[in-house]
């Protein structure tokens, strides 16, 4: 009788415990499992179209809650994590940059990423509008969210 209630008891107290297969693992940085995998299932490399945005966008916030400059380099992504270190080379003259992911988007279908109007003239596209361009992961961003 008494293992009986112990047993019982033991079992009610691992059952009321948390559990990490229900993604309540939460590391150092305040990150749970969740966020953990996501940044982690992401392409190192993407070749596609990129544009870029600037008057319209000009001093509103992004994604992660900066206020968009035209005038700097940064780039929207429809998924890498915020904050996500990224070069983006255009093809079509070798020409590159490092920036860093701090917007969504583009919305536009087949395009992968927007840059800013700054790094588009960098990268020597702002007549043309889009070009094709291959973006190399440099370090994944946390995915946080600034006010």
């Amino acid at each position: 009788m008494n293992k009986k209630i112990l047993l019982i008891i033991t079992f009610l107290f691992i059952s009321c415990g948390s559990s990490i297969a229900y993604g309540d693992y939460v590391n150092t940085a305040g990150m749970s499992r969740k966020q953990i995998e996501s940044i982690k299932n992401h392409p190192k490399t993407q070749i596609g179209i990129a544009s870029y945005y600037g008057k319209k966008f000009h001093k509103k916030r992004t994604a992660n809650g900066e206020i968009f400059n035209m005038y700097k380099v940064s780039a929207a992504h429809k998924s890498y994590p915020l904050g996500t270190k990224v070069r983006v080379t255009n093809l079509e003259n070798g020409k590159s940059l490092k920036l860093i992911i701090n917007d969504r988007g583009p919305f536009v279908s087949g395009r992968i990423i927007d840059l800013s109007y700054k790094a588009a003239r960098k990268l020597d596209f702002v007549n043309q509008g889009t070009v094709k361009v291959r973006i190399d992961v440099l370090r994944l961003g946390d995915n946080k969210y600034y006010k």
